[in-house]
């Protein structure tokens, strides 16, 4: 962890709830000895007081060890401008429809930016009847495949896995306009408008 809470952070926080030193102390079950040493960097609250530091201030416990303070600012979600991890390591795909802190098998992901599509990762999308058939035309081997195929509309997030030597395609009932994702294991993520 890089973050623990500071003396600073626990003191702005208190305030920010109006609340004294003794106040906070005796919600805790502690002496307002301990608040006050916390608040001047001479001590440290153990790791297992967090939980209940964070309820009497109000706080989550990662707002708590970095000191900002985190504010929903997405009223009204748009799935459209979503953010997809794989994990290197497993291969587990992973969505937010927002920013976020994703971490699997032990590694912090980093957000995947898309690629150009080239010749080898073009998808073909036919409409049939009220679904979006979409085809990839790319080796599915063990060592070189397409790992997902998602269908994005400003309302839902659609996902098919793949898996090697099978078909690189899926089929996705048609919700009006969105973006189509793919993810080859070798060169990444890639999307196309429908």
């Amino acid at each position: 962890m890089n973050n623990y809470i500071t003396g600073t952070t626990i003191k702005t926080l208190r305030e920010k709830q109006n609340m004294t030193q003794a106040q906070m102390a005796e919600k805790l079950c502690i002496s307002d000895k301990t608040i006050s040493k916390w608040e001047t960097g001479r001590g440290l609250p153990d790791i297992s007081m967090l939980e209940s530091i964070a309820d009497v201030l109000k706080v989550s416990i990662p707002e708590l060890l970095t000191g900002e303070t985190v504010t929903n600012t997405n009223v009204s979600a748009n799935l459209m401008r979503s953010k997809i991890y794989v994990c290197p390591v497993c291969g587990n795909v992973l969505h937010s429809s927002g920013e976020a802190v994703i971490s699997c098998c032990g590694i912090n992901l980093p957000v995947l930016e898309t690629e150009e599509i080239d010749d080898e990762h073009d998808i073909n999308v036919e409409l049939i009847e009220h679904e979006y058939y979409i085809t990839i035309d790319h080796e599915m081997t063990k060592k070189h495949y397409i790992s997902f195929i998602a269908y994005c509309t400003g309302n839902r997030f659609e996902y098919v896995k793949l898996y090697p030597e099978g078909n690189a395609e899926a089929r996705f009932f048609k919700r009006g306009r969105g973006i189509v994702f793919w993810y080859c294991n070798h060169h990444g993520l890639f999307s196309k408008r429908v």
